[in-house]
């Protein structure tokens, strides 16, 4: 399922969410803009290297938060920022700007943390704003669980459906901790040393997600007429 749109209103203007689309894709630009060899490089000085956390003397903290802002594709950008736009900015409306930016961090940082437990002696470096956006759809799911999702279904006769958000972000949710769990159950050598999804960092965000936005205050409001 692929959601287009929501029909949740918000209140202010998503300039954290606008601020942290443009970042990503600035910084895949750059990316880009490196010959292949140097790229690799990057990406690997930049991403979460689980191995480097769990078997290093010096641990590259700082790629908690660098990782977040890198991306291997255009699909792999565009899908995130796809769903960043969606879902972001009623969250962001929720909490306050400040708070949503923290809130993002944190989920992130969460992701990577469940993903090095799991894959301790990976020696590949994950990278993605997909932790963190996790985190975001996990608040949606829990913040505004009836509003409607304008959703691709492409295995049904009516293609497109107005689903519930608790229907949809619940699905991909399953989908996530499903794969997770194969993936640590199989344990072969291409989920430890080549690449793939870091599925439990989907689920570290998410569930981390339902958690700060459960512990955080929503920003203040006025009453309106």
């Amino acid at each position: 399922m692929i959601p287009l749109r929501d029909d949740a209103p918000r209140f202010t203007a998503p300039g954290i969410t606008w601020f942290l689309i443009a970042l990503n894709t600035l910084i895949f630009l750059y990316e880009l803009s490196l010959p292949p060899h140097l790229r690799e490089v990057f990406l690997r000085q930049f991403g979460v290297t689980p191995i480097l956390f769990t078997h290093s003397g010096t641990v590259p903290w700082f790629t908690l938060i660098s990782s977040m802002f890198l991306h291997g594709s255009w699909l792999h950008l565009i899908s995130n920022m796809w769903v960043l736009y969606i879902f972001g900015d009623n969250v962001e409306d929720h909490l306050g700007h400040f708070r949503y930016l923290l809130f993002y961090f944190g989920c992130g940082i969460a992701a990577s943390a469940l993903q090095i437990l799991l894959s301790a002696n990976s020696r590949i470096p994950s990278v993605g704003a997909s932790g963190a956006i996790a985190g975001v759809m996990g608040a949606y799911f829990l913040l505004f669980p009836a509003a409607r999702v304008l959703t691709w279904v492409p295995f049904l006769v009516v293609f497109f459906l107005w689903l519930p958000a608790w229907i949809v972000l619940g699905y991909w949710f399953i989908v996530q901790f499903l794969s997770g769990a194969a993936t640590s159950i199989g344990s072969t050598a291409s989920t430890l040393h080549g690449g793939g999804i870091a599925f439990w960092a989907h689920v570290g965000g998410f569930a981390a997600g339902l958690l700060l936005a459960k512990l955080l205050p929503a920003r203040h409001t006025h009453f309106r007429i």
